[in-house]
């Protein structure tokens, strides 16, 4: 494989201290003015995040997102509110104080210069960025790629210690206007521009990419690879043989469902399904 940006450290091996990581993602309820949000306290939605980031935790998760789930319909960046980081910074600061795992941020839709704020304020250690490089059509209309505005904002907040994991042909959107260009070209212009892993994912949230995609996109970078949707106790022994990491949520709430709580039972299964892959 062509080397197509600087060699660096692992970020898994770096972040997790092991060489390939089960990371859970804390859903947070609706924030502050997004339409689901009916005036329940801050304590009461800072309770939730803390119970699930425990849940997690107790059923052996090497790390957690903490992600604005609840503010459905999203945003597009330049419409996220202040009040927004804000709160995900408080919530943050709490799971890693009270847990001290390692801990990533997604602001959605794409926002990366917030969740940037975020970590920085509450010690997070990466960020998730879903289209890092290029552009497409999402659900929240056209999302051009984040990573020139922001490296040159990590760099002003002397925070470039905090890492970058952006999808490759990311989930809930069309990617037409990049249909001239396959899916690993895709993902070495993640590469290029300066990512720290790269995660593939299905057509939404709770699908899975296919192990054929899995598969195209390890095949363009060298970057640690998770896969970031989709992954359930019957395909991560597989998916780990691939890859160095799986994003998990949907699959580990009561019933299924990702606006549920965690299940700690569940999560326990998951991890004992995944535990020979996660050593081979």
């Amino acid at each position: 494989m062509a080397s197509i940006s600087a060699e660096k450290p692992s970020a898994i091996q770096d972040i997790f201290s092991r060489k390939k990581a089960v990371i859970g993602v804390v859903h947070c309820e609706a924030f502050p003015g997004s339409p689901q949000y009916k005036g329940q306290s801050f304590d009461k939605i800072i309770d939730r995040a803390l119970y699930d980031a425990k849940s997690y935790i107790e059923g052996g998760v090497h790390g957690l997102i903490v992600e604005n789930h609840g503010d459905i319909p999203f945003s597009k960046p330049e419409d996220i509110g202040p009040e927004t980081a804000a709160l995900m910074s408080v919530i943050t600061d709490r799971i890693k104080m009270e847990f001290g795992m390692p801990l990533g941020i997604n602001v959605l839709a794409n926002a990366a210069l917030p969740a940037l704020a975020t970590a920085l304020a509450g010690g997070a250690d990466f960020i998730r960025v879903n289209q890092w490089a290029n552009a497409y059509i999402a659900n929240e209309g056209f999302i051009e790629g984040a990573a020139a505005k922001a490296l040159r904002y990590r760099s002003l907040l002397r925070a470039e210690h905090i890492r970058v994991f952006a999808d490759s042909h990311v989930k809930h959107g069309s990617h037409a206007i990049v249909a001239d260009r396959s899916i690993q070209e895709l993902t070495r212009d993640v590469d290029f521009f300066q990512a720290d892993a790269v995660i593939a994912t299905g057509q939404r949230t709770g699908d899975s990419a296919t192990l054929e995609e899995i598969d195209e996109i390890r095949s363009a970078t060298a970057l640690p690879l998770l896969v970031g949707s989709g992954v359930t106790p019957d395909n991560v022994g597989q998916i780990l043989l691939r890859t160095q990491g799986v994003i998990v949520a949907s699959t580990l709430k009561v019933g299924g469902v990702w606006w549920n709580e965690v299940e700690p039972a569940r999560v326990k299964h998951f991890m004992a399904a995944a535990r020979a892959a996660l050593e081979a």
